[in-house]
């Protein structure tokens, strides 16, 4: 068996992936990578789920990356994450620290395990426009006809769907296979947690976010004069939170919907995840309710077994 070079801790939101990282990066002397694409965005903190505070383990900061590192209203792509992943990754290695990429960002995840050869793809203003009547249903299923796979997990308003089909245009129409990529040879850690518990975790942890400001949160970001449209672009929290704080949707509605559409997207997260492992990443599935000290016991045993 080849040594690894990476670990990957991955799963769907509110599992407990990124407490199993921090403490698996403290065991391991190293730093966690994230693979999330909103948490890249600096003062979208709450409605992210970016707790820095995690990253404090028994007393022990543990370095963390790719979090905080462009700014609310940008759009960064997966070309940009893979390209930023390399620097830290090298980095780490060159110090001979073994990284933990952690994340729930099925593209960005499956680029660097993949080893995906990515072009940085221009704007097509004719594409757009004849897209822009569409619903997100249409496009939905438009993103489904093409043979290259794109992360249809955060796909969920009508402009992520567009980009996304002006991306996989380009691919289908030019050489994509322009970038080298090293070989990544990482030990793959999904987190295994029940639909119930999960569920019941979502929902906790939505109130908890809602009483602890991320309404304030999102009014802050648009006070700073990122457009709303911009900020509905993120999709889920800053989707419904801006269609609350502009009036197309009161309280009540902006919850539930919000609810709902977290459901959904966890549930598209397991189910891009399970088409990693049939398109050849393999994934090595670990109760979500063992203590976190004995996840990084197996964790620690696996990486030496590779040895």
């Amino acid at each position: 068996m080849e040594q690894y070079n990476l670990v990957t801790v991955l799963g769907p939101t509110a599992c407990g992936k990124t407490t199993l990282a921090v403490a698996l990066a403290h065991r391991l002397h190293t730093g966690v990578i994230s693979a999330d694409s909103r948490q890249v965005y600096r003062s979208m903190d709450l409605g992210t789920g970016k707790d820095l505070d995690e990253y404090a383990y028994q007393g022990c900061q543990v370095p963390y990356h790719l979090i905080d590192i462009v700014d609310a209203g940008y759009k960064y792509n997966v070309f940009e994450y893979q390209r930023d992943f390399l620097k830290v990754y090298e980095a780490l290695r060159a110090d001979s620290q073994l990284p933990v990429l952690c994340g729930g960002t099925g593209m960005y995840l499956e680029s660097v395990l993949r080893g995906y050869r990515l072009v940085e793809v221009p704007e097509n203003k004719e594409l757009r426009e004849s897209l822009a009547a569409k619903s997100l249903d249409e496009l939905t299923e438009m993103l489904k006809s093409y043979k290259q796979l794109h992360n249809t997990t955060d796909v969920d308003t009508c402009k992520r769907a567009i980009r996304a089909i002006e991306i996989e245009e380009y691919y289908r129409t030019n050489d994509a296979n322009v970038r080298e990529f090293p070989e990544i040879r990482s030990l793959t850690i999904g987190i295994d947690i029940s639909r119930e518990l999960r569920r019941e975790r979502i929902s906790r942890r939505l109130h908890e976010r809602l009483e602890q400001g991320m309404v304030d949160e999102v009014r802050g970001i648009l006070a700073t004069g990122v457009a709303p449209e911009d900020l509905i672009y993120y999709g889920l929290e800053y989707k419904y939170l801006t269609l609350y704080i502009i009036g197309e949707l009161s309280y009540e509605e902006m919850v539930t919907q919000l609810e709902i559409a977290i459901h959904q997207f966890a549930k598209r997260q397991m189910t891009y995840f399970r088409g990693m492992e049939r398109r050849g990443v393999p994934i090595r599935w670990i109760d979500a309710t063992l203590p976190t000290e004995e996840k990084v016991d197996l964790i620690e045993h696996l990486i030496r077994q590779s040895k």
